[in-house]
């Protein structure tokens, strides 16, 4: 006999029942008996009924619901749901006493470089590229806005092959990632921080004519509010194309230090305007584009039927290129800033010597937010203190139950760089600060070799100075 379906048994029933026309107090079993329903459907229907689920049993006389239990409880705790859960109480942070260290001791044999054969490389590729390119496009990190500055690509991009200065507007990344104005009682900055609105104001007063020609713009970007920029951004590259006035577009060429955000720019501008996807591959650590990319349409072109693109001729399209390093960083502190963000291979100078230098950061600005992480009611110095509180919260422990330093020293230059262990920014920019990196972009460009010459010889020139002077006094 065929199996026949819940679904044909009932079927079947209502056609037996309304040919038999029995009266509506028939039981299903005298229906049944009656041939009513067939025979080969009734174990069919006894099993589906069988598998049907049982209502649930009325509560006792004079016990609510559960439904009118769920809206007691709502009405106690307001529509979001259960309960909250009460507020878990910080332990309070005491800095009675607490002397942050003045200087941060730097090891001699500090690398001083990240300047790989494939920055090279790009460069002398950046250069034979250049005929093609109406504005540069150079992108540096607003925690690192001085430090993150490259002078060999401004000596090598900025100009035409005519010797007329080539366009630039100048784009400072992560703006998101600074700290918040801190104030004071009185109104006044906390010593020690520097209002990103103040920040801002001093690099756009200092990136003007007659000091400098060929910035159109300055724009500061980052993720949520601060993405808001990008519509400036565009405006700017528009103006730039039309003062061209080229059939063929404009050809725009990103450029700046490793990891500062070139690739993640490019991504925003084509989905920002054209609502399209990734055209440029982005990762955490630097060196992930390792040569030219081929350009990438970020403007549609006069044939869009849009107004707003008259002057554009076929479009705006732009280069990605690698991140290009400084051959020689004179500052070993400015070395540190750029491994701190990121600029810098991760491995390249120990993570707990830059988990180090961040600590004694933190401490200078009074950042309470790893005391209150890591379970910690005092600051410290002392960098394996704070590591290994960092290590016992996270879990980064040896087998044994040792902590693991160096993971640790990893998850914290990981977790700051996402902005969850305060923020920071890491350049004093002020206009002297300004000045001194101005004439450091002037002079020529050194390479290790020639810059461990100059400092061999100058250390030299002070170690005869002082010897000189212990003889005359003696």
């Amino acid at each position: 006999m065929p199996r026949i379906s819940p679904r044909a048994a009932v079927k079947a029933a209502s056609k037996g029942i309304s040919q038999s026309t029995p009266t509506p107090s028939t039981p299903i079993s005298a229906m049944i008996n009656q041939r009513a329903i067939p025979s080969e459907a009734s174990e069919e229907l006894a099993a589906f009924r069988l598998k049907a689920p049982k209502p649930k049993p009325e509560p006792p006389a004079g016990q609510p619901s559960s439904r009118h239990r769920q809206h007691q409880k709502q009405q106690r705790h307001g529509d979001g749901g259960p309960p909250p859960l009460p507020p878990k109480e910080a332990l309070p942070i005491d800095f009675t006493g607490f002397i942050p260290r003045d200087r941060f001791e730097i090891s001699a044999s500090l690398p001083r470089s990240y300047f790989l054969g494939h920055h090279n490389a790009a460069l002398t590729r950046m250069r034979q590229s250049l005929s093609n390119v109406g504005l540069i496009l150079e992108v540096r990190d607003f925690r690192v806005p001085i430090s993150s500055w490259n002078p060999l690509l401004e000596q090598s991009l900025s100009s035409t092959s005519a010797g007329v200065p080539r366009s630039r507007i100048i784009v400072y990344t992560k703006r998101d990632l600074a700290p918040p104005a801190q104030m004071g009682p009185h109104g006044r900055p906390v010593p020690g921080t520097q209002p990103p609105s103040n920040v801002i104001r001093t690099l756009k007063n200092f990136h003007k004519p007659p000091k400098v020609m060929n910035v159109k713009d300055m724009i500061f970007l980052g993720m949520g509010v601060h993405g808001n920029s990008l519509q400036g951004l565009l405006k700017g590259i528009k103006e730039v194309a039309r003062e061209m006035d080229s059939l063929t577009g404009l050809r725009v060429m990103v450029v700046g230090m490793p990891n500062a955000g070139k690739s993640t720019l490019l991504n925003r501008l084509r989905s920002h305007s054209l609502h399209l996807g990734k055209a440029a591959k982005t990762g955490a650590q630097p060196g992930v584009t390792r040569k030219l990319g081929t350009p990438v349409r970020i403007l549609p072109g006069e044939d869009s039927g849009d107004p707003d693109t008259v002057g554009l001729g076929e479009g705006v399209f732009i280069v990605d290129t690698p991140g290009v390093f400084v051959p020689y960083v004179s500052e070993p502190e400015a070395m540190l800033k750029l491994a701190l963000v990121g600029c810098v291979k991760d491995g390249i100078i120990p993570s707990v010597t830059v988990a180090d230098y961040l600590l004694y950061r933190l401490n200078l600005v009074r950042e309470a937010t790893y005391m209150e992480r890591f379970g910690m009611g005092r600051p410290t110095n002392d960098v394996h203190q704070f590591l290994r509180a960092a290590a016992k919260r996270t879990g980064k422990l040896r087998k044994g139950g040792d902590e693991s330093l160096e993971h640790a020293a990893d998850w914290v230059i990981q977790e700051w760089r996402r902005g969850n262990l305060g923020r920071l920014l890491l350049d004093e920019v002020t206009p002297k600060k300004l000045e001194e990196a101005m004439e450091l972009a002037r002079e020529p460009s050194l390479s290790m070799n020639q810059a461990r010459k100059r400092e061999k010889v100058a250390r030299k020139e002070r170690n005869e100075a002082k010897r000189a002077g212990i003889s005359e006094s003696g």
